[in-house]
């Protein structure tokens, strides 16, 4: 899907609890603010423009030139197919998904990064240093403004030994490819898939997560639930994007790592950031959470101005869809989900609850209190959550504010 596409679709999946969110912290006055446009689309070949329209049925798509282009190749999850047979007798299959780029066009940002600086008043009573903090949103906002390689294609090298070819990219410059007959491993144990040459993906292999059809899985939610964003706040978003360290919330590493150890879940990140943070949030939840497939959103390449949207707009509807794709992969796993107050994960949570009676075990969802923007708002609010999880046993979900109170509600997990 183009980047346009998603764009109008996040306006007609737009929610009551969204647009809540937009006009307390007045996102679109900060969105009309931003960039628009930040990358140089002259530098896309008219013709890989036109023939992207027909994705992964181009016949003039192109091999990535290793000169000039570069490849994300994306985490993901391998499973075994749920058929009448026997479980054990299906083969892993897997989705593989690319994003190609053209090398060296991300470093012309000044007048972007005085933008931001001065949308967030940078240097002014932060006790930041502001020269390091430009440098730090410079590198932030490189994957906003790299051009998009469209029409291209890869060949990597899959754990088996074997080569196969991925892509090409659509308009986004995003393929995806379902690879089945893929060696077998051991449930939850990784193997690495390299392009050929290695040096076209300068931020490493992907890391393929071994996951048989029974047991747990985790999907959890990323901003506010894992990691500190302050989603409410357009200013805060852009803070702990493109300034601040990236934090966890207090707490959460230690309670993943318990569930970890206890379940041997397999883990999925679902989180409605674009695409362009993934290099930085898959750092981050490397170096904090258990390792697991993270999920962002096809949306905002090579525009700044769409990236706020991209996190409060439509995020029920984007989530319940990756969901119920990790369903159709893992319609045997017990599933524990764990979200936050702040966009729609109880709604998200809550449909998917009713879709597939007994497949989602538990809901926890964090209550966010330290935003001013949810303040005059019925996000925490009790009712809001009883009509989000309507229907749905009332010892399946639960609220908390700090990640201490789960400490014997991942013990429980263990009986369900």
């Amino acid at each position: 899907m183009s980047s346009t596409m998603d764009k109008a679709r996040q306006v007609m999946e737009e929610t009551s609890e969204d647009r809540e969110t937009r006009k307390a912290g007045d996102f679109h006055k900060a969105e009309q603010d931003l960039p628009k446009d930040i990358g140089s689309r002259s530098n896309i070949p008219t013709m890989d423009r036109v023939t992207s329209y027909l994705g992964e049925h181009n016949p003039l798509a192109k091999s990535v030139d290793p000169e000039t282009e570069e490849v994300w190749l994306l985490d993901n999850t391998a499973y075994r197919p749920v058929s009448n047979g026997s479980d054990a007798s299906q083969t892993f299959h897997a989705e593989f998904i690319a994003a190609y780029f053209k090398k060296n066009t991300g470093t012309d940002v000044s007048k972007t990064v005085a933008d931001i600086a001065d949308k967030i008043g940078l240097g002014k009573d932060d006790g930041l240093d502001k020269g390091s903090a430009e440098k730090t949103i410079a590198k932030r906002l490189e994957p906003f403004v790299q051009t998009i390689a469209p029409a291209r294609s890869v060949d990597v090298k899959l754990p088996s030994g074997t080569t196969h070819k991925l892509g090409p990219g659509g308009r986004s410059a995003i393929s995806s490819d379902v690879i089945a007959d893929m060696t077998a491993h051991a449930n939850g144990s990784s193997a690495t898939t390299t392009a050929i040459p290695q040096t076209l993906t300068p931020h490493g292999p992907m890391l393929t997560h071994y996951a048989d059809p029974d047991g747990w899985a985790v999907i959890s939610d990323i901003d506010d639930t894992t990691k500190i964003t302050m989603t409410p706040s357009p200013i805060g978003i852009l803070r702990s994007t493109f300034v601040n360290d990236f934090a966890p919330i207090p707490g959460m590493p230690d309670l993943y790592t318990k569930i970890n150890a206890s379940l041997a879940p397999t883990w999925f990140y679902l989180s409605a950031s674009p695409y362009n943070l993934y290099p930085f949030l898959r750092s981050f939840l490397h170096t904090h959470y258990p390792p697991g497939t993270t999920i962002l959103r096809d949306a905002s390449w090579m525009d700044l101005g769409g990236f706020l949207a991209s996190l409060t707009k439509g995020t029920e509807a984007y989530k319940r869809d990756r969901i119920e794709k990790i369903h159709t992969w893992l319609p045997k796993k017990k599933v524990l989900c764990v979200g936050d107050s702040t966009q729609t994960d109880p709604e998200a949570y809550g449909d998917i609850c009713r879709k597939w009676p007994g497949w989602v075990k538990a809901v926890w969802i964090r209550k966010v209190t330290d935003v001013a923007e949810m303040e005059g708002t019925d996000k925490n609010e009790e009712s809001r959550f009883e009509k989000a999880f309507k229907g749905v046993p009332r010892s399946v979900w639960r609220t908390f504010e700090r990640a201490e109170e789960l400490g014997e509600a991942v013990g429980g997990l263990r009986g369900l």
